[in-house]
């Protein structure tokens, strides 16, 4: 736990009581703040008392005696439209901040400049998050990863010289992070997503770029730069005169950067081959996003001081991530990969570009534009396997373009690729499951609608885990 001392004999109220709020509580009340937790539903109050947590009604609550709300990242700030306790706590002139933000200020209070790697991008960062972490734990080096990955920020140890924190930031945590100064900020990518919380493509894109705008003491900004916005991220971040590494999987540098040459990455630095980085092998790092994901990590891992040889060894040991291009197991010359994390078209444009002969299981809850941007990746599908609600709309885009079977759930779709992909006899054929959709309609997350994904595929005879 990461104790919240800043905030000392005043009262913080906080709002939303899932796994971070309840972190964000203890942490809190740790460091001596008195504090009011309150949710939408009973049921998370009930919990959260009986975990020995203040809590109170924040609708009755006199907010001039309360220093701050921290609001859970799930719940509203902006739109579609602020949730009433934004409304409350705006009308008192209280400050509105998330756990993020907690762990910053207290940062700059106990040890400001202690190694903080943040991780943002619409896809990509949660692999790069486990990977620098990965990198970091292989090379002995204490390191605390969280945020929006899995563990709550504030469940962490805190800050220190001696140890590295590896948090992964949603646009949500950065809108409650007003003053994020990472050692190492990390912008993969910015493409539409989430515009129903920010309301516009241009605040979205504005959130994840204060991630870099706060690299502090001398830090370094790492940014992919193959997409426009992240382009004119790095060339304002440049200008102000942050130390900016630029990481491109489409253009080469001839001075500084790094960029993919076949499956090698090449960081170039001050106009000389500083290192080639061989991604040849990894099977976990396998396709175009993984090399960008793997290149921000070794830039990551360079500026917080290892050496370029240690970086690649500890990469080879990279496991992956449940639910991310996960190879759960093979049967002959079929390979099973669990993508259910990519619950968008433009993640599963990285798991359909990495494979040649795919029989693809897709659909769930459909996201705006379904799957219409992934024509260009047609001829690579032999047959798809479309599951919920979206399969009659995915039907109509595939019609004629690719062969496809509405088999409505993902147990039929498992039984029905694995077959079909057995029986085609081709070199390397591949059953994935990247649905391009949240999960929804069938499956409370996407890490349950995986594990059911990777039981079915254990459960066929003669498949061996991977």
């Amino acid at each position: 736990m990461t104790p919240i001392t800043i905030y000392r004999g005043r009262t913080v109220a906080v709002f939303g009581l899932g796994t971070s709020g309840l972190a964000t509580c203890a942490a809190l009340a740790e460091g001596g703040a008195n504090v009011i937790a309150f949710d939408d539903k009973p049921a998370k109050v009930a919990e959260a008392q009986d975990k020995g947590v203040a809590t109170g009604d924040l609708r009755q609550a006199d907010w001039k005696n309360i220093a701050a709300l921290v609001l859970a990242p799930g719940v509203p700030l902006t739109h579609p439209e602020p949730h009433w306790v934004v409304l409350q706590a705006r009308r008192a002139d209280v400050e509105i901040i998330g756990d993020i933000e907690l762990f910053c200020r207290e940062r700059r209070a106990r040890a400001p400049r202690s190694p903080f790697a943040a991780i943002t991008g619409t896809n990509g960062k949660s692999t790069t998050t486990a990977l620098l972490a990965h990198i970091f734990a292989k090379n002995g080096r204490a390191v605390a990863v969280g945020g929006n990955l899995g563990t709550p920020i504030l469940s962490l140890p805190p800050p220190s010289q001696t140890r590295v924190h590896v948090i992964e930031c949603s646009s949500f945590q950065i809108d409650l992070a007003p003053t994020i100064d990472p050692s190492v900020g990390i912008l993969l990518n910015v493409t539409p997503d989430h515009i129903d919380r920010h309301g516009s493509f241009e605040h979205y894109a504005a959130i994840k770029e204060r991630l870099i705008k706060g690299v502090a003491y001398g830090g370094t900004a790492v940014v992919g730069v193959d997409d426009g916005v992240c382009e004119s991220v790095a060339e304002r971040a440049a200008r102000d005169g942050t130390r900016v590494v630029r990481v491109s999987m489409r253009r080469n540098f001839a001075a500084d950067g790094i960029y993919l040459d076949g499956d090698t990455l090449i960081d170039m630095h001050g106009g000389e081959r500083r290192y080639a980085l061989s991604l040849g092998g990894i099977g976990s790092l396998r396709g175009t996003h993984n090399a960008q994901n793997a290149a921000c990590a070794y830039a990551a891992a360079l500026a917080l001081g290892l050496e370029p040889a240690a970086i690649e060894f500890a990469m080879r040991s990279f496991p992956g991530l449940h639910h991310r291009m996960e190879q759960v197991g093979h049967k002959g010359s079929v390979l099973f990969i669990n993508d259910s994390k990519a619950t968008n078209a433009d993640s599963t444009a990285n798991a359909l570009a990495s494979f040649t002969d795919i029989f693809w299981i897709a659909g769930g809850r459909e996201k705006e534009g379904g799957i219409a941007t992934l024509e260009r990746f047609f001829p690579r599908i032999r047959k798809a396997y479309l599951i919920g609600e979206a399969a009659q709309d995915f039907a109509k885009t595939l019609d004629r373009k690719a062969a496809y079977e509405v088999v409505r759930t993902l147990d039929r779709a498992v039984e029905a690729a694995a077959r079909d992909a057995e029986a085609s006899r081709l070199p390397q054929p591949v059953v994935l499951l990247s649905p391009a959709c949240a999960s929804y309609d069938q499956y409370p997350n996407f890490e349950i609608r995986g594990n059911e994904f990777r039981d079915l595929v254990l459960k066929l005879p003669g498949v061996e885990r991977v």
